[in-house]
């Protein structure tokens, strides 16, 4: 019993798990460098620029893939299979979006198109988990996984329904339901809990709480049961805190001082479109609740407006236009990119209440304050993309393409390999206390995973609008998934269904 409980000590402290994991690389490190030398190689990807966040290299290599992984970075050129010239090419590692909603054919397209290599939600979840990617069926581009979905968890245990994800074939979540209005009794609570043991067992990747869509459901009681179950399997929790008025920090305030009393690991869901013009103040609050001991961090878009639910709570029970700053002609109506009145806007919240809105309300100063914050990721938040003729915001197709040509080429808000390390290695680095998998992603060095990112940062530019979402990126030119070519020469390779789900692996004390 003690060498287990110094075991499970050993596990989550930072250095074991870094000196574990090294050890586990220089490992595998040694197998495929005898490996390469005795079998040829899948995949040649050379005279590029390779760039790795974790360990700062920089320089032209030739990388080798077998078997789905990487086992070989030469200095000089190798054969294949297949070869790839990607000179005056960055090759890195793919991107990581850890904050999507659009596990679809068309949505998936659409991210493998900008680099991305695995989506995940981790905001809304799902529960059952495997619930998030059943329209992928078994034809993922990408790799995929998704949190536990509390919302889901409440809306089976308060209503007796069965909505596992935002989407259920052609079931849309309509919100303003029992399960996201109503206060939970005792009995509930621990029908609750036991659901989102369950989901965690099951390969959830932390537990996603939409805090503020169910604003007046979620007490104290129920909010604690969260956080404490969270640090029991030492998985993150991931939260849309409570929205007050602009800038009103008391929302974050509530989930930072949970994470400091119970240890749990917190992700504060876009800080940029929660904080508003209070970014400097929510950062440094951040920092406070870090130096007293907390584990958070958190997540800003690229594309500046935010897109929810028409009937999200903010809309139908909040004074919205004075909590946004803004008012009808500021809105989209997503499925056909009209700017709405007044009268447009009630007739789809009365008729249309599981459709969606674009509300633009972020300013580009928010977004450089929170890019100074070193942990600050970078993510989607994309919204369902179902098919070509109905529109969804522009994230799914250019979320990634935009902070490296516009963000790092154009306004130099970030370093390229700074900008790599926040759309890669941060989110794995995350992930791995919970999913041991994503040790092995985020990062472009022997025996990793072979996901990679191949573009020219000359060229590399997001075509993608809000009105003209789905239009595709310029400049990305090969996307590798689990050691297969998805993207080739800017097109995707029909039939390639490289991806996987990825699960978590919690440990419970």
């Amino acid at each position: 019993m003690c060498w287990q409980g110094c075991a499970r000590f050993v596990a989550r402290a930072p250095l074991a798990r870094w000196v574990i994991r090294r050890v586990g690389a220089w490992l595998a490190v040694a197998a495929v460098s005898l490996a390469v030398q005795a079998a040829p190689l899948d995949i040649a990807i050379n005279h590029g620029r390779v760039m790795d966040p974790e360990t700062g290299l920089d320089a032209i290599r030739h990388v080798g893939i077998r078997d789905g992984r990487i086992v070989a970075i030469s200095e000089q050129p190798l054969e294949a299979a297949t070869l790839i010239n990607a000179a005056q090419h960055v090759v890195a590692p793919g991107f990581i979006d850890i904050h999507s909603h659009t596990p679809t054919p068309l949505g998936q397209r659409l991210n493998v198109l900008d680099g991305i290599t695995t989506q995940l939600d981790t905001e809304a979840g799902a529960y059952p988990v495997t619930a998030y990617g059943r329209a992928i069926k078994d034809q993922p581009l990408i790799n995929f996984g998704a949190s536990v979905g509390h919302f889901a968890a409440r809306i089976q245990v308060i209503e007796g329904g069965n909505l596992p994800y935002i989407f259920d074939g052609k079931r849309i979540v309509t919100m303003g339901t029992p399960g996201w209005e109503q206060q939970a009794t005792d009995t509930q609570l621990s029908a609750i809990r036991t659901s989102l043991e369950q989901g965690l067992m099951s390969g959830g990747l932390g537990i996603g709480v939409l805090l503020d869509y169910m604003k007046d459901a979620i007490d104290e009681r129920e909010l604690a049961m969260i956080f404490e179950l969270a640090a029991q399997y030492n998985s993150p929790v991931f939260v849309h805190v409570r929205r007050g008025l602009p800038g009103d920090p008391a929302g974050l305030e509530e989930v930072l001082a949970l994470a400091v009393s119970t240890g749990a690991p917190v992700f504060i869901c876009h800080i940029t479109h929660n904080a508003m013009g209070g970014i400097d103040q929510w950062l440094a609050k951040i920092d406070a609740a870090i130096a007293r001991g907390a584990r958070v961090t958190t997540e800003t878009l690229s594309y500046l407006a935010g897109g929810t639910s028409i009937s999200a709570d903010v809309f139908r029970k909040r004074d919205w236009q004075r909590v946004f700053d803004i008012s009808y002609e500021d809105v989209q109506w997503v499925a056909t990119g009209e700017w709405l009145t007044k009268a447009s806007w009630e007739y789809y919240a009365a008729n249309e209440p599981n459709g969606a809105v674009n509300h633009h309300y972020v300013k580009e100063q928010w977004l450089q304050t929170a890019l100074s914050w070193p942990g600050t990721m970078i993510s989607t938040d994309a919204l369902p993309a179902f098919t070509p003729e109905q529109l969804s915001n522009p994230n799914s197709a250019g979320t990634f393409s935009l902070v490296l040509g516009d963000y790092v080429r154009d306004k130099a808000y970030l370093t390229l390999m700074d900008a790599l390390s926040r759309m890669s290695l941060k989110q794995a680095q995350w992930l791995e206390g919970v999913a041991p998998v994503f040790q092995q992603k985020g990062r472009l060095q022997l025996g990793m995973d072979a996901d990679i990112v191949v573009f020219n940062p000359d060229t590399v530019a997001a075509k993608a609008t809000y009105g003209d979402p789905y239009v595709p990126p310029i400049g990305i030119d090969w996307v590798i998934v689990n050691g297969k070519v998805v993207v080739d020469g800017g097109q995707i390779r029909e039939g390639s269904a490289a991806g996987q789900r990825l699960l978590g692996a919690p440990h419970a004390p």
